[in-house]
């Protein structure tokens, strides 16, 4: 039963598994990772870490934000003082609790402080995608039992006003940024206000309801396939998580930690690295502006010089291209120094992952590699601070990471969903293997399921996860959550994987896109995708098609530009692409070039890629027999692509239906 001793307290709890808004559970208990001793993580809610940090760090800058040229600062007192603020105005416009706050814009102060009002007021805090049409944000808003929605600007506030009519629960509408021209809908300016002239008494009661072990943050998930689910988080699932993070990778306190956010926050993978995490080592996040991928975040980069750097694969791809890009310009002297430059730097990664001592004259070769290019790129990209470089949320290539290995950039891949929280297994600069998932969490378990070890309901060689940072369950959805959690209570990650001696996971395919051939052979896509972006660095994406096929075949796009206001891929060929076709000799320039007529000298080269990657398989199953170039690239804008930039098959199947049966017919 909950009492009023909160915000701290642990109600007794007869499952590790519930689906109701004020539901709570037991904490989960592993066995203990011999670097870090789950026990010394001591549960503690949202609100406490929030103001222990105020305590302890009252004046260190916790958050800042450029307007009007100017970079505006919040401390972490005042970053406490203005969260209250808003709980309180949450509370007196009718927020219930166990209810929710939905946050729909970019990164911005005001969708951190939005989030953890929220939690304060002992509701929940409810992330929708910003790319969500109004029929979808219905669909989150009603399913979430949202109270408050808080919109960034007009274009977002319209989607709500479109389907406000058919939202029961919803009481208040606030915009962030800007003044809002409709009545009834408040600035932020207006909630403060609001806030200000508010007891504490209403806030100081519901923060004594609050538990650790009930649910304080909804992550809804992509929805590659139907409706969206709401992963339900407990305040023990986010402050376990991000201390495990601070304890693992040695983080800093009091503000010498910094990171740039700029990564959609109603995905766990942002939302725990930039409120969580930082909060916790009482670090300081910075926000990008909204052209932060389409090519402005470098820009702000130089300007805050972060210590952390997170993105997901596409963000480290475009990074790639672009230096690429610079490379091929340079000439001469300054071309043979660069090259000579990278392959030193990949020698002196590849020696230090695997423990291979260094020669007097190949440690001197890094130093001076290191003096003339490594710290010029660095100091280019804004990253020349940056200690750690963290890459999920989608599988990320070899040869990328190679890559900016070569430019003594090490990226650490990390795995998880947002059904543990973001995090389940890490790499780090003391544990790294390429390709590699890395070694579970501490205080966490993960294995691989195989046949007769008790895990009926999983498939055998899927990835199962446990620990404090696994899910609730996900809201109001008892067979879903069943689904995804087995008997004893492991979940279910829906990839198939391996481990090594050394505890190193592999991802080798993803349940759900294995093709089962006509033949009866089970193949799992990503591999051979991945074989042909290697083979052809023209190649946007690729999909692989042959299930219930006697054979396999291919859709391919080129990497093209992008128009920076929609995100729309275009026509015109990036300059990679350009460069690729010019080796073969061709002159295109735009995807018309290479289709209408069909480029001979293109074609010919695809041809070669797909053969140099079918030379690759064990079998002639796994051989590629056809392929398509497709006229645009896949985009979150066509829907092919998902808001953490992971490809929709079955959206692509739809829409290029006709052309597949044709390989076929």
């Amino acid at each position: 039963m909950i009492s009023d001793q909160g915000p701290d307290q642990i109600v007794d709890a007869e499952s590790y598994i519930s689906t109701s808004a004020d539901g709570c559970v037991k904490l989960r208990s592993t066995t203990a990772d011999s670097k870090i001793e789950q026990d010394e993580v001591v549960p503690i809610s949202v609100p406490s870490l929030l103001e222990k940090a105020a305590k302890e760090a009252p004046e260190i800058l916790a958050l800042s934000v450029k307007r009007d040229e100017k970079w505006i600062k919040w401390t972490y007192k005042e970053y406490l003082q203005e969260v209250r603020t808003v709980a309180k105005a949450f509370i007196a416009l009718g927020l219930e609790p166990r209810k929710s706050v939905g946050i729909i814009g970019f990164n911005s102060p005001e969708w951190f402080v939005a989030d953890l009002a929220a939690i304060f007021a002992n509701s929940m805090a409810t992330g929708i995608y910003s790319t969500n049409s109004p029929e979808m944000c219905k669909y989150m808003v009603n399913h979430s039992n949202t109270n408050i929605i808080v919109v960034e600007d007009n274009s977002q506030l319209q989607k709500i006003l479109a389907v406000k009519d058919e939202l029961p629960n919803l009481k208040a509408i606030i915009q962030y940024t800007g003044k809002p021209d409709h009545e009834g809908v408040l600035s932020w300016q207006d909630l403060l206000e609001k806030g200000k002239n508010e007891s504490d008494e209403a806030l100081d009661q519901r923060l004594k309801q609050v538990c650790i072990n009930q649910c304080c943050h909804l992550v809804y998930t992509s929805g590659t396939t139907g409706l969206p689910k709401a992963a339900m988080l407990s305040h023990d699932n986010l402050t376990f998580t991000a201390q495990i993070m601070n304890k693992f990778y040695q983080l800093k306190d009091k503000g010498q930690e910094k990171v740039v956010s700029y990564l959609p926050l109603s995905h766990i993978a942002a939302s725990m690295m930039d409120i969580f995490v930082m909060m916790t080592c009482q670090g300081s996040t910075y926000f990008a502006d909204k052209g932060a991928l389409k090519g402005t975040l470098t820009t702000t980069l130089k300007e805050v010089n972060p210590t952390l750097f997170f993105g997901v694969p596409r963000v480290y791809e475009k990074i790639q291209e672009k230096m690429l890009e610079v490379g091929r310009a340079n000439k001469g002297l300054k071309k043979q120094i660069g090259q000579w430059a990278k392959k030193t730097g990949l020698e002196h990664n590849q020696n230090v992952l695997n423990g291979t001592g260094m020669s007097m004259s190949s440690e001197l070769k890094y130093k001076i590699a290191d003096k003339v290019v490594f710290q010029k790129v660095k100091a280019a990209l804004g990253v020349q601070k940056c200690k750690s470089f963290f890459v999920a949320a989608a599988p990320i290539s070899n040869e990328t990471l190679a890559y900016f290995m070569s430019l003594d950039i090490r990226i650490y891949d990390i795995y998880g969903m947002s059904e543990c929280s973001g995090p389940q297994t890490f790499n780090s600069k003391e544990y790294q293997k390429l390709g590699s998932i890395g070694r579970t969490m501490p205080g966490s378990q993960t294995k691989i399921s195989t046949v007769g070890d008790g895990e009926e309901d999983s498939i055998s060689g899927e990835i199962l996860m446990q620990g404090r940072n696994v899910m609730m369950g996900y809201l109001n959805t008892p067979e879903k959550t069943k689904q995804a959690i087995t008997e004893s209570g492991w979940l279910r990650s829906g990839d198939l994987g391996t481990v090594d001696d050394s505890g190193f996971f592999r991802i080798t395919g993803r349940a759900k896109e294995i093709l089962i051939t006509a033949g009866g052979e089970n193949i799992a896509p990503i591999p051979i995708e991945d074989s042909i972006k290697k083979y052809l660095p023209c190649v946007a994406n690729a999909m692989l098609i042959g299930d219930k096929r006697k054979f396999l075949s291919v859709l391919l796009t080129l990497k093209t530009e992008i128009d920076n206001a929609t995100t729309e891929p275009l026509p015109e060929l990036a300059p990679a692409t350009i460069a690729w076709c010019e080796s073969l000799g061709s002159k295109a320039k735009t995807i018309d070039d290479i289709l209408e007529p069909a480029d001979e000298l293109v074609s010919k080269a695809i041809q070669e890629g797909i053969n140099l990657a079918n030379n690759d398989s064990e079998s002639n199953a796994k051989k590629v027999q056809k392929w398509r170039i497709l006229r645009k690239d896949f985009s979150v804008p066509g829907g092919e692509l998902g808001p953490t930039l992971k490809m929709k098959r079955h959206i692509v199947m739809q829409q290029y239906a006709e052309l597949v049966d044709g390989f076929y017919n």
